[in-house]
């Protein structure tokens, strides 16, 4: 929590859909209207309302979501207006409300990710302080991740939660929404363990079950953001079972090349580590084709940043394979349809083999990410 003094009139509040967001539209103004009037006409009051983009510049829906983005930021400038309105008087300083959008074109997975984007936002605009609403949570709550008032601590900011009425929570410890979530989890999880170890008795469906429910206990909030969509599930699960054969073949042409160069008497292999930006975005699609790009003899996925896969490729004929774009597209073909299928390759969307091995041979740091 800020202290008194260090509350500006230049605030940045970052928004999204939550049930105190109201209540913190009204602090937030009032908070920058008192800071202006006690500096004595001194300081400008300004409030920007800043909503970070849930979605990616290349998503086939993102006409739609941006849309309601603005509607959500027009009722905001709207309440605050109100605000401002019920209070002002001739001797107040105005406030300024200016609204935006950000983050459209980036892959914004954490909440270090949101924090950068905001204080890139708030350097920009010369703000000086965060108005946190305390039920906002941007891409979903994973208990692994700091929140985003603590990454947001770490620059230079004056950062605080608004102090408003937080609704009562009530009910089950896995409510409506969790269950459908936990329930494909579990389900997820025991027919991965039926296949594995075999149907062959009471004893694999007992322990099954019993190792399919720590998974859901331990991962039930991790390994699904959000509550699934089962409208698009079933038509998910069906382009999953049409990529697992593709996925596999593509793995046994990486192995025959693979066995060539190190059967080959010039053991003709070029290693180097290259980056690009996929045309993916959210959490599963990105792992997906991370794992997949792994899997596929020659290449390794050594960090995914935002949208940056930095790559570890062996030859040049891999390398290549990798630029043509066909697990990416692949991978968007299973999560978002057949539309998404169309979008360019990599190295049609001028995507460049930046060899960032040669630049430095120490650019392997010891924490596994690239030094950049």
């Amino acid at each position: 929590m800020a202290a008194e003094e260090d509350i500006g009139a230049r605030v940045l509040v970052p928004v999204g859909e939550s049930p105190t967001l109201r209540n913190t539209v009204a602090y937030a103004v009032r908070t920058a209207r008192e800071r202006a009037v006690d500096a004595g006409g001194d300081e400008s009051a300004t409030v920007h309302f800043v909503y970070p983009a849930l979605w990616r510049a290349v998503e086939p829906t993102r006409a739609g979501k941006f849309e309601q983005a603005e509607e959500l930021l027009d009722r905001v400038e709207l309440w605050a207006n109100e605000d401002l309105g019920e209070d002002e008087t001739e001797s107040e300083p105005p406030v300024e409300i200016e609204t935006a959008v950000v983050g459209a074109d980036e892959y914004l997975f954490s909440p270090a990710d949101f924090a950068r984007v905001l204080v890139s936002y708030a350097r920009e605009h010369d703000l000086d302080r965060v108005v946190v609403d305390p039920e906002y949570q941007p891409g979903g709550n994973a208990p692994m991740l700091r929140p985003l008032e603590y990454e947001l601590t770490q620059s230079e900011l004056s950062v605080e939660e608004a102090p408003v009425e937080r609704p009562t929570r009530r009910g089950m410890l896995v409510g409506r929404e969790s269950l459908t979530q936990y329930l494909l989890v579990f389900g997820a999880s025991y027919l991965f363990y039926l296949t594995l170890g075999g149907f062959s008795g009471a004893f694999d469906v007992v322990t099954g079950a019993i190792s399919a429910g720590v998974v859901t206990a331990v991962l039930g909030k991790i390994a699904l953001k959000g509550k699934p969509n089962l409208r698009r599930l079933p038509g998910e699960l069906g382009r999953l079972l049409l990529y697992t054969p593709y996925l596999l073949w593509e793995i046994a042409k990486a192995n025959v090349a693979l066995a060539y160069v190190i059967l080959h008497p010039r053991l003709p292999i070029d290693p180097k580590m290259v980056q690009f930006e996929a045309a993916v975005w959210n959490d599963l699609p990105a792992t997906t084709l991370a794992n997949s790009i792994t899997l596929t003899p020659g290449t390794l996925t050594v960090e995914v940043s935002e949208r940056e896969f930095y790559i570890h490729s062996l030859t040049e004929s891999a390398r290549e394979d990798l630029f043509d774009g066909a697990l990416e597209r692949a991978v968007r073909f299973v999560y978002y349809g057949r539309a998404a299928a169309r979008i360019p390759s990599p190295k049609e969307r001028g995507a460049t083999s930046e060899d960032i091995s040669e630049a430095s041979n120490d650019s392997v740091v010891a924490d596994g990410g690239i030094d950049r």
